[in-house]
């Protein structure tokens, strides 16, 4: 077995040892996937002194086979089609609009739900960290990083403390910048990393959050 990590918040803390040199610049912002990536980005966005948000991806699961990934979809409407799966469904189109539709549904609750009221973070400009709790076949990430490019990020850092091997190979070539504390070859699921991979609540990701905003 490959080393592991007690939880979300230690993994956040040997992840955020990685991105020192981001620390203390007025140009950075962390954005967390909800909702496991937030408490890793938390504490990622506490050491490096920089503001916190979430970036809301969903991920467009295969009706009945939720776990097979169509795509994803990102705040501000963009949508990123994993082409092998589509190629490979009868009625693509059809399925495709309607679980947009669902999901769209669900990320615009969670934007309201989330934020409390406070504006979404203007990542013009900026050097984004992009912050999940790990890296299976990169489809919700790159929706991320798809939507952070089309909104004008001025650099793009994917930082994760776990990942497949091939996929973080893959998103070398794709950001600025890949921070992955353990590549492993051996990949299966993102929770055999973690002692504690226990659900994250809406109300655990909403009070780090307010947390975080409450420090700035």
């Amino acid at each position: 077995m490959e080393t592991s990590f007690p939880n979300r918040a230690e993994a956040g803390r040997l992840l955020a040892e990685k991105l020192d040199k981001y620390a203390g610049r007025d140009d950075v912002l962390v954005l967390g996937l909800p909702r496991g990536g937030v408490p890793v980005a938390y504490e990622v966005a506490q050491r490096l002194g920089a503001p916190l948000d979430v970036f809301i991806v969903r991920k467009l699961g295969v009706p009945g086979f939720e776990e097979l990934a169509l795509g994803a979809i990102a705040s501000g409407g963009i949508r990123v089609l994993n082409d092998d799966v589509v190629r490979a469904l009868p009625n693509a189109n059809e399925l495709i609009e309607s679980v947009t539709a669902k999901e769209m549904e669900e990320l615009e609750r969670r934007e309201q739900r989330y934020r409390d009221g406070r504006p979404a973070p203007e990542p013009r400009g900026r050097v984004v960290i992009l912050v999940d709790d790990g890296l299976a076949t990169g489809a919700t990430m790159r929706a991320a990083v798809a939507a952070l490019r089309q909104r004008g990020a001025a650099k793009i850092v994917v930082a994760v403390p776990v990942g497949a091997a091939d996929t973080c190979r893959q998103f070398e070539a794709e950001v600025d910048e890949m921070v992955c504390v353990i590549a492993s070859e051996w990949f299966q699921a993102v929770g055999q990393y973690y002692e504690d991979f226990a659900q994250i609540t809406d109300e655990e990701v909403r009070e780090l959050l307010t947390r975080a905003a409450q420090r700035d």
